[in-house]
Order: structure tokens, then sequence, then C-alpha cells
């Protein structure tokens, strides 16, 4: 059970149910991640950011080098939401996220994901320097962006213990 509650849109001010409506017409649902920071429709923003930055990363990376490289920062940190998230990604999209045989850029984002995600202190001056090989300077920072907010993500979900959505159990692990 989550340590924080979700918002009651009943009671909820002005400004949280703005933000709740803005929310539903964009991607047409909430998520439990998502009613619970509606306590503050500031931080619903920020972690909202996402879905610009994956925006920005699409000309460059499909969804699928996207999915992979959330997936792997999301296992690094043991994040059940967000990794079963990425797995239903994978897996409506007609892959088995289990037997996926990544292209070598794929791996590389998913070599570089991990270790983001496990010690960004530590990344590799070789990671570094095959990044900087296949991508420019403006996509990294992106890339590196979108991270921290993947990161803070799995922060928030793990810490606050939010509760799997409902549609996502069938696509656990050991579903």
């Amino acid at each position: 059970m989550a340590h924080l509650s979700a918002i009651d849109y009943a009671t909820a001010s002005d400004e949280i149910r703005v933000e709740h409506d803005r929310e539903l017409a964009l991607r047409g649902r909430l998520t439990n991640m998502k009613r619970i920071l509606l306590h503050s429709p500031a931080a619903h923003r920020i972690y909202a950011e996402w879905f610009t930055l994956r925006d920005l990363l699409r000309p460059t990376l499909d969804d699928r080098a996207i999915w992979l490289f959330s997936k792997a920062i999301a296992e690094t940190m043991r994040a059940e939401i967000p990794v079963t998230f990425f797995r239903r990604a994978l897996i409506d999209s007609g892959l088995d996220p289990d037997a996926i045989e990544p292209s070598p850029d794929e791996a590389l984002l998913m070599s570089f994901g991990r270790a983001l995600a496990g010690d960004a202190n530590a990344v590799a001056d070789e990671t570094w320097a095959a990044l900087k090989a296949r991508y420019d300077e403006t996509l990294l920072v992106n890339l590196v962006a979108f991270a921290g907010i993947m990161v803070a993500t799995c922060v928030f979900t793990n810490g606050v213990k939010v509760d799997l959505d409902p549609e996502l159990e069938g696509y656990r692990r050991n579903a």
C-alpha cells in the first residue's frame, strides 16, 4: 500500500483539478503515480516533462530504443512500476521483453542507462566515447536529462511504494 494517498478530485483545489483535467486531456488517463503527484501540480508538471524529453529523442531514437533504455534504468533501480510499464510497451508492440536481442545502438543505450542509474559518477569514458561517436551533444543532453527523470520516477514510485496500476498486472515479469 502506498505511503501517500491519491488526490480526491471532489475535494481537490481548483489548481489540482485544472492540472488533473489537463493531464487527462493530454494522455487519456492518470496512473496511480500521477494521482499522488497531483497533490503538487508543480511536481506533477516536472515529472511530466518526461514526455517532452521523449519527444525530443524520437527524431533520432525509436520507441523501442527509448523503452529499452528506460527499462534498463528501472531494472537497475528495482522499480517495479516503471519496469512493468516498459514491459507492457514492448509486449504490446509484439516483442518479448525477456528475449529481445538489442541492436548495437540499443545495447549501448541500455548499458548507459544501467550505468547512470547505478552510479552516474562511474560511467566509463569508453561509453561516452561510443555515445559521442553516434549522437550529437543536444541529443546527449536530452538523453541524460530524460534518464534523470526516469531515475526520479523510480525514486518516487519506490519511495512512496506506489501501487501497481491494475492494467499493468498482466505484464509483470512473473505474471
